[in-house]
């Protein structure tokens, strides 16, 4: 064999070597590749997440009142509403009303005279005419033993002081706190007629009205909350009231109580109570009866405690 056949031979050789390596390689991939990917292939899996629904807690509650509402103060929420924005006499919650007025616009420490007019209103009389109080401490009376003449006395001060009449004052108040549906026509909620109501407002209105005092005068709400008030007058003379509520030892961390009843109105309501730090709640019952008035709020504070607990019921 010649050099030439020789070196053809060479080339064809390592031609044959070269493809034999290229074809050992490209087997060895496949190979490696079958081998590998049933292992990192993982087989699909269902992942079910298990959810809980919370329990109601104002599901079923028995209710006499034509309205009612638990109104979380401290987000806005409403967490329970039974007619929340109808309009419906409110009686002598029409005092919160006229004491925010007050505190609105004079200091803690103005004087306020009890007039003749104040002492002429419809039920007990509990002031003289010509005594004198501070605005807090008649405040602080006025609303724990919902005094008829010390509501009045505060709402004609202070519409004195403006030049206008108790009605446009307290129309103004109202208007400032945006609530919707609140008019009165005098400072203690009476009824003016067998027809006509003192004051008007709705469920959702109160529970923000109740807060604004809160937030105002704390001190002054807190005395709500006691079974009795007490207070000096100017001259001397000292007063001891009794709490219209008789529920206000059993509501843990209340902060404001105010209650109301007329003809008209039927038993009223308003509460409100810390179910943590700085989280107040409001409940007001509207349009219920004298005795029923407490037991649904005491339903309502129940339902409310139970919720933040997320359970059924406490």
């Amino acid at each position: 064999m010649n050099s030439e056949n020789l070196k053809n031979l060479a080339e064809h050789t390592r031609s044959m070597r070269e493809a034999g390596v290229a074809l050992l390689f490209a087997s060895g991939i496949l190979a490696l590749f079958l081998f590998i990917s049933p292992i990192s292939e993982q087989p699909s899996t269902s992942v079910t997440i298990a959810t809980s629904i919370a329990p109601n807690a104002f599901a079923n509650i028995p209710i006499e009142a034509n309205a009612a509402i638990v109104y979380d103060l401290a987000t806005g929420e409403t967490l329970y509403a039974k007619n929340a924005d109808a309009q419906l006499p409110l009686a002598s919650l029409t005092k919160l009303l006229t004491v925010y007025a007050a505190l609105s616009q004079l200091s803690p420490n103005t004087p306020i005279t009890i007039s003749s007019s104040a002492v002429s209103v419809e039920g007990a009389h509990t002031f003289f005419v010509g005594q004198v109080f501070s605005l807090s401490d008649l405040a602080l009376l006025t609303l724990t033993a919902s005094l008829n003449d010390g509501a009045t006395a505060i709402a004609s001060a202070v519409a004195e002081r403006e030049s206008r009449s108790q009605s446009e004052m307290l129309a103004s108040t109202a208007s400032a706190l945006n609530l919707s549906q609140t008019y009165a026509v005098n400072g203690s909620g009476l009824d003016t007629n067998a027809a006509v109501s003192g004051g008007y407002g709705s469920a959702y209105d109160l529970a923000r009205l109740a807060g604004a005092l809160v937030e105002i005068s704390p001190t002054i709400a807190a005395a709500t909350t006691e079974s009795s008030a007490q207070a000096v007058s100017v001259g001397g003379t000292s007063f001891k009231v009794l709490n219209t509520d008789p529920i206000v030892g059993t509501v843990p961390r209340l902060l404001l109580s105010k209650t109301g009843y007329t003809d008209l109105a039927g038993g009223n309501l308003a509460l409100i109570f810390d179910v943590g730090i700085q989280h107040p709640i409001a409940v007001v019952v509207l349009g219920s009866s004298l005795k029923a008035r407490f037991t649904d709020g005491t339903a309502l504070v129940a339902a409310t405690l139970a919720h933040f607990a997320g359970v059924a019921s406490l």
